[in-house]
């Protein structure tokens, strides 16, 4: 058989389809299938191995700053000093360690797509039905199917029998999807292509036969799988880094080179100017900044985790908090992916469910609303299910009005269970079921169910608190298009008392005479706390985008239900189809949902809002989502409910499929990137200080400030340790009273940015007056540079605690808050002590002990770091003041 790649198989007949692939209704010959698929190939996709060990691991040194402390690490070998070298060592070691393992954890072992495009099946070949793997299927093959199956390949339908799937893995409806034969328009969506079972779908109910017209790849889902393959993009927070990784190497290249070549001009040693520039380079790396950058996002893993939310990439756990849009799923996300009766019109009115304790808002136990109920569960192919007192399995429509007639008392689960005198299935193209039921009386009475304009032309009379009066047809038509417009979907529910003499007939008649009863809605309700984390989301700056496959009706109901802004209808596929990229970004500001979307187009809708600046977390539960959770800035993933291919593309994981747990993860990400940003400030700040100190002693031709050897002890045992710490640093509240971190913003804000300056020059002149007063004094160069060393220790000490707060006074925190950074803090002036003091360790580092003394000296002038900082901070929330609410850079 040739491929017929660009045949549109939903708009074929049954007699075209069978005659392009030369099958038969009976199946193709073992050796058809045979050959073809030698030529075809297995019905499974193409998946991306992945990542070997070796190669996640190698990544790990592969980083631009990890680059430059691995040439600081080779030059102090070649210098012979190993104290330097082992500590550097000891750094890259400890991150790739920590990096490595985070990867290879949230690593998948199974490969999704894969396993779940390959179930067995009933397959006719040689005119016989056998059971053979879905990987053995090829085009023309001839499947059928029954209630429970899951169709293993695209398969154009010959044969239907009140057939309904269960699609919403592909286009995100909750509701099943009836089936038939007929062909449909070519430019169909993949919701309406009713001709078509497509492979990883579900068979809810009734019988069918179909073709195999696509298997593999060349399947719906197989062209989502090619979607999702390949490496996921950066997120901001990669970005971030990458640019400042670099901006930190070129800053260290120029300074070093700039010291080197002064001080030959100014005629000093090769050997004390060459030592002088390895001192700089080494102060002016931050080589505890990988380590803290892994430790704050591990933390923030560490901290989502306890609140239902799991990260398979450490970098997303920044990303929530800089999102500007969240782009949801409808079923299984924004609501609880379960149809639900929601609402009953009667002659009295109205009677409403409340979602959450299912309670009526109308009229409590209205015989009325207890009659549609009760009619509503005897004309239905809904069983008990064992076990449970309201489990039913069966059609989603069929399941939900059991269950609201069993829970409101409307009819037992025994009598459901019994079998009717008669019955005739719901029939798509007839537009209603119907069943006959024994009363206790031994009276026979017929139920109906099914589209209110059916039923409605059929009855003669509408049941009422005083009997039976004739039906009003308009009124019955106007309650019904009002539950229509608020996205219920409307079925009604009528009766009759069969007389005496009545005998059963198969089939049974088209119903006629009929009373009825009333209209039962129903929908997929919200999920509880929803709408409140929506507010909280708006209140914190970030636009939430319902992306569905569902009807823009049902679609704009829930979304209003919710409090999703939109101040137009909601966007289609087919109107995206027509629209450029700009045109589309200005309709998606607007209109607040897409709705009847295919994978292709949420893909679509990901990349523009992020071509347009913005930082976009997707949210979904099925396969339909993949593309679009993999192309996202994060894409997050139902656990519980939710497909594997979802959690596979994901870079977060929600175990407990509430959208509301995405609040608390946005609040904990603002947490984690201002714990980035505090560390980093101090590491920076403290680290100019050394430099500006450094580069002037260079030229004020004094002998060496600082030897190689202090600086690493200054930057990994005391700064490094402190730096820690504060990736330890809780929340100070508010994180979600304001806006996100603008994109134009880098790693620190400007504020910080400018106190960084402020306290550097000032670190800087302290430390290189209080070396040139030690000369000056006659003091012995060691004890010049111990004394110098020591008020880096004690500035660093207090400059710490500036850090622990952009904007608050470090006294209006909690003092015990971050008791790691204190506990630390302290430490690290011990640890200086205990190595001037103790003699192997103040010979390697070239220290002398200093008198108390001196001691008190030395933590004066450290603690004017933190007067200057409080000034500082007291001077901008005045000036910032009268403008609150204001944008705050950072989290």
């Amino acid at each position: 058989m040739d491929p017929v790649d660009d045949t549109v198989w939903h708009e074929q007949t049954v007699a075209e389809t069978l005659e392009v692939l030369a099958s038969r209704p009976r199946g193709l010959t073992t050796e058809e299938a045979v050959e073809r698929l030698a030529a075809v190939g297995p019905n499974e996709l193409d998946v991306a191995p992945p990542t070997p060990a070796w190669k996640v691991l190698l990544r790990q040194f592969l980083s631009p700053l990890i680059l430059i402390l691995i040439g600081a690490g080779i030059i102090t070998a070649v210098l012979q000093k190993w104290v330097d070298a082992v500590a550097i060592l000891i750094v890259l070691v400890v991150n790739a360690v920590i990096g490595f393992w985070q990867e290879q954890r949230a690593a998948a072992e199974v490969r999704a797509l894969a396993v779940l495009n390959t179930p067995r099946c009933r397959v006719l070949r040689d005119g016989a039905t056998v059971l053979l793997s879905a990987r053995e299927l090829v085009p023309g093959d001839v499947v059928l199917l029954e209630s429970g199956d899951r169709v293993p390949a695209d398969l154009r339908l010959i044969e239907s029998t009140a057939l309904q799937l269960d699609e919403s893995m592909l286009t995100g409806e909750v509701y099943a999807v009836a089936k038939d034969t007929a062909p449909v328009d070519p430019d169909a969506g993949v919701g309406d292509r009713t001709s078509m079972a497509f492979s990883g779908t579900f068979t809810t109910s009734g019988r069918g036969v179909g073709v195999v017209v696509a298997t593999g790849d060349e399947t719906e889902i197989g062209r989502i799988n090619a979607l999702v393959q390949g490496p996921s993009p950066m997120t901001p927070m990669q970005r971030l880094m990458h640019r400042f990784e670099a901006r930190v190497g070129v800053f260290v290249g120029l300074v070093a080179a700039l010291v080197f070549v002064g001080g030959i001009a100014l005629g000093e040693a090769v050997q004390d100017v060459f030592l002088s520039a390895v001192a700089l380079a080494v102060a002016s790396i931050p080589e505890a900044l990988p380590i803290v950058l892994t430790i704050a996002m591990s933390i923030g893993v560490a901290r989502m985790a306890r609140r239902k939310a799991v990260i398979r990439s450490l970098p997303a756990v920044e990303t929530l908090g800089s999102t500007t849009v969240i782009g949801s799923d409808k079923t299984g996300t924004l609501t609880q992916n379960v149809l639900t009766v929601e609402e009953v019109w009667t002659s009295n009115g109205r009677t409403r469910f409340d979602a959450e304790t299912d309670r009526p808002t109308g009229p409590h136990e209205d015989p009325l609303v207890i009659g549609v109920l009760r009619a509503g569960a005897l004309t239905n192919e809904a069983r008990p299910r064992h076990g449970g007192s309201e489990g039913f399995t069966g059609d989603s429509v069929d399941v939900a009005m059991a269950v609201a007639a069993v829970r409101h008392g409307g009819v037992g689960r025994d009598e459901i269970a019994a079998a009717p005198v008669a019955h005739m299935p719901y029939e798509p193209h007839h537009g209603y079921s119907q069943s006959v039921r024994r009363r206790a009386d031994g009276r026979h009475v017929l139920f109906v169910k099914g589209a209110p304009d059916a039923l409605i032309a059929m009855s003669t009379h509408l049941r009422s608190a005083h009997g039976d009066e004739p039906v009003d047809h308009q009124e019955v038509h106007a309650a019904n298009a009002d539950m229509g417009r608020r996205g219920l979907r409307v079925l009604a529910t009528a009766e009759r008392v069969l007389p005496p003499a009545w005998e059963p007939a198969s089939p049974l008649p088209r119903p006629a005479g009929l009373t009825l009863l009333g209209l039962e809605g129903m929908d997929d309700p919200p999920r509880p706390g929803v709408a409140e984390a929506i507010a909280s989301c708006q209140e914190a700056g970030i636009a939430v985008k319902m992306i569905t496959g569902d009807h823009p009706v049902t679609a704009e109901a829930i979304a209003d239900r919710l409090g999703i802004p939109r101040s137009g209808p909601a966007i289609t596929g087919a109107e995206m189809r027509d629209l450029d990229d700009a045109m589309l970004a200005a309709r998606l500001r607007e209109a607040g949902v897409a709705a009847r979307v295919a994978p292709q187009d949420k893909l679509r809708i990901v990349t523009v809002l992020q071509d347009h600046g913005e930082v976009v977390a997707v949210t979904g539960d099925g396969v339909n989502d993949a593309p679009a959770l993999k192309a996202a800035s994060i894409g997050v993933a139902m656990g519980a409910s939710g497909t594997d291919v979802a959690r596979e593309s994901a870079d977060m994981v929600l175990t407990d499929d509430d959208f509301v747990t995405i609040v608390s993860a946005i609040r904990q990400g603002r947490v984690t990137f201002a714990a980035i940003r505090k560390a980093t400030f101090f590491l920076l700040s403290t680290a100019l200080g050394v430099i500006i100190a450094v580069t002037t002693n260079v030229f004020a031709e004094h002998p060496l400030l600082f030897l190689p050897v202090q600086v690493l002890w200054v930057n990994i045992v005391t700064n490094g340790l402190q730096d820690v710490a504060l990736a330890f640093e809780p929340a100070e509240g508010g994180e979600l009273e304001r806006p996100p971190r603008s994109r134009r913003e880098g790693l620190l804000s400007r504020l910080l940015w400018i106190r960084l300056l402020i306290t550097g020059a000032w670190i800087g002149v302290v430390v290189l007056l209080v070396y040139t007063w030690a000369l000056d004094h006659g003091y012995a160069v060691d004890h010049a540079r111990t004394l110098a060393l020591t008020v880096v220790v004690t500035l660093n000490f207090f400059q710490a605690g500036n850090a622990r707060a952009e904007r608050r006074s470090l006294f209006a925190l909690n003092p015990v808050g971050n008791p790691f950074l204190l506990l630390t803090a302290i430490g690290s002036v011990l640890l200086h002590w205990g190595a001037m003091t103790w003699g192997p360790s103040a010979d390697v580092l070239g220290l002398t002990p200093l008198s108390a003394e001196e001691w008190s000296w030395c933590l004066g002038i450290g603690a004017s770091v933190l007067v200057i900082v409080e000034i500082e901070k007291a001077i901008t929330r005045r000036l910032r003041a009268p403008d609150s609410p204001v944008r705050t850079e950072g989290g």
